[in-house]
């Protein structure tokens, strides 16, 4: 049987399914590593993952869990002593009580996020979503039949909503609001000001306000903050994978008032029956102050990274109006040099071996105009692909 005919006897694909956009930049990626398999060396600045291994005090408590066998389910929620940990960490690095009764692990933030619009989303309803701003979002909107409504926001205001934005875009069926504070891909944060002007305005309209900080710890020269100190209700997604530097361990956490978390607990015993096992127990040594300590190491590594970075790109003609304070991203205004930030893209990586990730991914505000360039490489790779841009620009 052929595959179209397998495709036709399963019937129509779901609209849903069919409107979700692809990642633009994995195209990129495959091409760089098709240029690696050559031979060529490329320098990696399109991926948002840490290059940092896994600190030791993880691998070491992942091991001994290990040798003990016993690696079986655990409750949908979660480790009950990772949730104290967690619960224990905002205590004493925030002084923000989190009870670990409103605290779900997850399977990565990415789980964090589809719980909550899982829980949230009625078809139909529209979430302001800000344009730059993270695909996943948006998708996970549409594919719980909500509508992703694009909230463009722009360097003047450290693309960040402002209260008067989200005053007039907020409509009838408006369910809620997403922000992020450190952002994916500007690098930049919403303040607590304004954080706490958005919060009370969607909490009198009866909305939901998710924050998304998975970049929180990764902050530059600015002590990392958390939503959960405001009076006002909110759902605040975390990660193990960025500050904590466990990418592909996929565990993650949501914070929920309590009367939700009941909810979600059904929607994770259905979505996921229970977080990796042997992920959670790693995680128990994320929060002690050995791990901490090599993790504020890494910190002031990201910052030198940036420093570099960002003066080495209005160096070479690019714009970078918003200073990024936070994740490790930089997103660069390309348009003195290119009308097609994509076709730059896969240009610099052609003739420089850089690789870099366009801003069509990002959304439909200018796309044209931006490069995400990831600090996820050292310095002498940074300098690096600095040089090697200069002689492409020619």
């Amino acid at each position: 049987m052929s595959e179209y005919t397998q495709t036709l006897s399963a019937g129509p694909l779901a609209s849903r399914a069919r409107e979700i956009e692809p990642f633009h930049v994995m195209e990129l990626l495959a091409r760089a590593q098709a240029l690696e398999a050559s031979g060529r060396d490329i320098i990696h600045m399109e991926v948002g993952e840490p290059d940092f291994p896994t600190p030791a005090p993880v691998i070491d408590a992942a091991q001994r869990f290990l040798t003990q066998g016993k690696v079986r389910y655990t409750p949908a929620l979660g480790l009950p002593a990772l949730r104290e940990a967690i619960s224990a960490y905002y205590a004493t690095r925030f002084g923000v009580d989190v009870p670990a009764s409103r605290i779900i692990v997850t399977t990565g933030a990415s789980g964090a996020l589809l719980l909550a619009i899982a829980a949230l989303t009625q078809p139909g309803d529209a979430w302001l979503v800000p344009d730059p701003g993270y695909p996943c979002n948006r998708h996970f909107v549409r594919a719980f039949e909500g509508v992703a409504q694009a909230l463009p926001v722009f360097a003047q205001d450290a693309f960040q909503p402002t209260l008067e934005q989200v005053r007039q875009a907020w409509a009838p069926r408006t369910r809620g609001l997403m922000v992020a504070s450190p952002s994916n891909p500007t690098g930049t944060l919403i303040s607590p000001a304004v954080l706490g002007q958005l919060a009370r305005f969607v909490a009198e309209r009866r909305g939901a306000l998710i924050v998304d900080e998975i970049y929180q710890g990764l902050s530059y020269r600015i002590e990392p903050s958390t939503a959960l100190a405001m009076p006002h209700p909110c759902f605040v997604i975390n990660s193990f994978s960025k500050y904590f530097g466990m990418t592909g361990w996929r565990l993650g956490w949501l914070v929920a008032p309590e009367a939700y978390v009941r909810d979600l607990e059904k929607l994770a015993q259905h979505f996921f029956i229970s977080p990796s096992t042997p992920a959670q127990h790693a995680a128990l040594a994320a929060f002690m102050p050995e791990t901490i300590a090599i993790l504020e190491e890494r910190r002031d590594a990201f910052a030198r990274r940036r420093d570099v970075l960002c003066a080495g790109l209005r160096a070479l003609g690019f714009d970078v109006p918003a200073e990024p304070e936070g994740a490790f991203y930089v997103y660069a205004d390309v348009s003195r040099h290119a009308k097609d930030s994509a076709a730059f893209a896969h240009h610099l990586l052609e003739t420089a071996g850089v690789a870099a990730t366009p801003g069509i991914d990002f959304g439909q505000q200018s796309p044209e105009r931006w490069l995400r360039f990831a600090y996820t490489t050292d310095e002498a790779r940074i300098e690096e692909a600095l040089a090697r841009m200069k002689q492409a620009l020619g």
